[in-house]
């Protein structure tokens, strides 16, 4: 101080301006120096501190994140402004400007100190998202609910000190509004329970394929926050649903399909009622060329012939005797196929079932997973499956139900006017052979 009121007396500036003018305009320049300072000796030295001890943990590659997001900027700059608030006293101001001016040195003391905390949070966010255990569970809604919070206390104690007010008397003059802060922020307050039971539940991660049609959501989910939760539709659309909706409302969650290794194939074959039919012996016969299908037709030709030896009298009629059904022998061979079909997985539930028929045809429901889960695999082995068995129903003199089609018309317009004709010619035999009776 002697030194800077040595070169207040030696100024030109004096002849100008008042000494007391001087004075304040000198130790601003020097406490603007020494914040300069301070903020960059901080900074450096805590980078110097922060990566050594990082290095000595073999945790170097946090150093990035935290430099991105700038926590030893923030951090010098709350404690240069330390500095200043506490020396500012030193300044030839009035005791009450001088009392202001602290008050609101340290209010920004505390907002740089709220945003080095928020950094370091969000640095926080950043080393998990590239560790391994980030796909199995999400922290952005936890640090999302300790930033709201962090801020709401700092925003108290900033404007406490800015009063120079108790932060105890503001925290208990919020209650006369509580209700008002419930009404304004419901959703904020319904997103953080979500979020906390998502999480500690695992009921989400970032990746899983869920399925939500009353919000048009069907996709992956690609970011877990907050307030909303995005996934990433399969035609590249993005969709936001709230968070609370995932915790107060169903969808369908994929993940557990994956897991198991085994994905479910569901479909049926409408079959031709008209076509159902017993077989006859040369069939049958003429079956057992398929691999599938021999030991099953002489299993069931013996319990077949044991039943019907059983028979006395009734038995001579081919009526009531057992025999074997067309469709009864495709349910067979089906299974059998599925048995022996690669990428079936057949551990899992795995059966071919004849459901009630209707208008349509008789349904027949083949149902069993496949042992690759993959989108792509799996219509590909679904596709395979129904290929052999679409092809394989003429052999069984089966027909898949279909609806009339313009070609299906054409060829019955064709056959009625092919059957008009035949009735006009034989209708014009008979006119004929009549007269030439009658003539005779």
């Amino acid at each position: 101080m002697i030194m800077l009121d040595e070169w207040v007396d030696q100024s030109l500036l004096t002849q100008y301006l008042p000494e007391v003018w001087m004075r304040v305009l000198a130790g601003l320049l020097l406490l603007i120096v020494l914040y300069s300072i301070i903020s960059w000796g901080v900074r450096a030295g805590m980078a110097v501190i922060v990566g050594r001890a990082l290095q000595a943990i073999r945790k170097g590659s946090w150093q990035e994140p935290l430099r991105k997001r700038r926590v030893a900027a923030y951090l010098s700059h709350m404690v240069a402004l330390l500095f200043l608030a506490l020396n500012l006293q030193l300044m030839p101001m009035s005791e009450t400007v001088t009392e202001v001016l602290q008050r609101i040195v340290l209010t920004l003391s505390c907002f740089y100190a709220l945003r080095c905390l928020s950094a370091a949070l969000s640095a926080t966010q950043d080393i998990y998202e590239e560790s391994t255990r980030s796909g199995r569970a999400s922290i952005k809604g936890y640090i999302e609910v300790a930033r709201s919070i962090m801020w709401a206390l700092g925003t108290v104690v900033g404007v406490s000190i800015l009063l120079d007010k108790s932060p105890i008397l503001m925290l208990s003059g919020l209650g006369a509004i509580s209700a008002v802060l419930l009404l304004v922020f419901k959703d904020t307050l319904l997103s953080m329970v979500a979020s906390a039971q998502i999480s500690s539940n695992d009921l989400l991660r970032i990746g899983d394929w869920i399925s939500m049609p009353q919000a048009n959501a069907d996709g992956t989910v690609i970011d877990i926050s907050l307030h909303t939760v995005k996934v990433e539709n399969f035609d590249k659309t993005v969709t936001s649903v709230p968070t609370y909706k995932l915790f107060s409302e169903s969808y369908k969650n994929w993940r557990h399909m994956f897991e198991s290794g085994g994905r479910r194939i569901k479909r049926t074959l409408s079959i031709d009622a008209s076509t159902i039919r017993f077989l006859n012996d040369e069939e049958v016969e003429g079956l057992r060329r398929f691999s599938l299908l021999d030991e099953y037709l002489v299993e069931k030709q013996l319990e077949l012939e044991e039943s019907n030896r059983q028979l006395k009298a009734e038995g001579r009629d081919v009526i009531n005797r057992r025999r074997l059904t067309n469709i009864g022998t495709f349910r067979a061979y089906a299974m059998q196929y599925l048995k022996h079909k690669k990428g079936i997985h057949h551990q899992m539930l795995m059966m071919v079932r004849m459901m009630e028929p209707s208008s349509e045809g008789v349904p027949v429901e083949i149902y069993c997973f496949t042992d690759d889960t993959a989108w792509v695999n799996y219509e590909r082995i679904q596709g395979d499956v129904f290929d052999h068995f679409l092809s394989i129903l003429p052999e069984m003199g089966l027909r898949l139900y279909q609806s009339p089609s313009g070609v299906d018309m054409r060829e019955a317009f064709a056959q009625g006017a092919n059957l008009k004709e035949v009735l006009q010619a034989e209708r014009s035999d008979t006119e004929k052979r009549a007269g030439s009776a009658l003539d005779s």
